[in-house]
């Protein structure tokens, strides 16, 4: 993948080169061991995919277990393992034991919450796996958020010209929240659901624009197109996803992807993930604008009195 070429707008944290979209995950210091795992897992090759879910299934039985063990319980190579720990951020297999075994046991008491939602669920026990799985994803998210991906995007979003996001479905609401926050704050920021209007505003971008596409899967082509014809375009591009497995775009931020159940597929589960990385891009960009705190102000006043009971007589 060649270089480009810098522009308005265009850093990219202290290393001074774009974040790229890769296979493994940028594992935080102190970050849990299956926390890292989780995140990284729907980007992670096939084979490694299946050491992963191993080893997310009983990280205290595979820490006992050396690099040939774990192959055998696996059904894989011992090779496919030792790449598998370099996927997530490890230096070999011998860290990522040492990670594993760092883990802290389950609460008891959260046990019957492993499960996913099932048809025959009351609604209390709905409420409380709903919610377990919500808190589960965004300590995830937090945990394994790329700190340099952030800064980067939230430098160029904050001296942008203009911002366009882009999604559809449930990730569609979530490119829209972030171009309506932006928008409050000064920025002429807009959202698109429509794909053949994505297309065509993708297209006026340019040096010193920046899009923002969210995507779970990273592959959702209504998103990836427009995001490509502006990084083509020269605007600085930004991939909110859960699967940062090919994703072409100068900064991806993970969002972990919620646990995929019949009831609740992982792309709407992974919402509430996107959702706390479009805050943090709020907050952040909020922080470098002068006058942000000012604009809110202006905004919420102007709005107040439409929130208001009419006035009985």
């Amino acid at each position: 993948m060649t270089a480009r070429r810098s522009g308005p707008g265009r850093r990219s944290g202290t290393s001074g080169k774009p974040h790229r979209g890769t296979v493994s995950v940028r594992r935080r210091d102190g970050a849990g061991f299956t926390a890292v795992v989780r995140t990284a897992l729907p980007g992670l090759p096939a084979l490694a995919r299946g050491v992963a879910q191993t080893l997310l299934d009983d990280p205290a039985g595979c820490a006992r277990l050396s690099i040939t063990e774990l192959a055998d319980r696996a059904g894989t190579s011992e090779a496919t393992v030792a790449r598998t720990a370099r996927l997530l951020g490890y230096d070999g297999y011998r860290s990522l034991r040492l990670a594993m075994a760092a883990q802290p046991a389950p609460e008891p008491a959260d046990a019957a919450l492993f499960g996913g939602v099932g048809p025959d669920d009351d609604l209390p026990t709905v409420v409380a796996k709903l919610a377990h799985d919500e808190r589960r994803s965004l300590a995830d998210t937090a945990a394994t958020l790329d700190a340099g991906a952030l800064d980067a995007a939230v430098t160029a979003i904050a001296g942008a010209h203009r911002v366009d996001a882009y999604g559809v479905m449930s990730s569609g609401l979530v490119a829209a929240d972030l171009a309506q926050k932006l928008l409050r704050i000064g920025l002429a920021a807009q959202s698109y659901a429509d794909p053949h209007l994505a297309v065509t505003s993708a297209l006026r971008l340019g040096p010193g624009d920046v899009a923002v596409g969210v995507s779970h899967s990273g592959t959702t082509e209504e998103v990836r197109e427009p995001l490509a014809l502006a990084r083509a375009a020269g605007a600085t591009t930004v991939l909110v996803t859960g699967n940062p497995r090919g994703a072409a775009a100068d900064h991806v931020l993970l969002a972990a992807a919620g646990r995929d159940t019949e009831l609740r597929p992982a792309a709407l589960a992974s919402r509430i993930s996107q959702l706390l990385v479009v805050d943090c891009l709020f907050v952040g960009v909020a922080q470098r604008r002068p006058g942000s705190i000012d604009a809110l102000h202006t905004s919420l006043a102007a709005l107040a009195p439409k929130h208001r009971s009419p006035h009985r007589s």
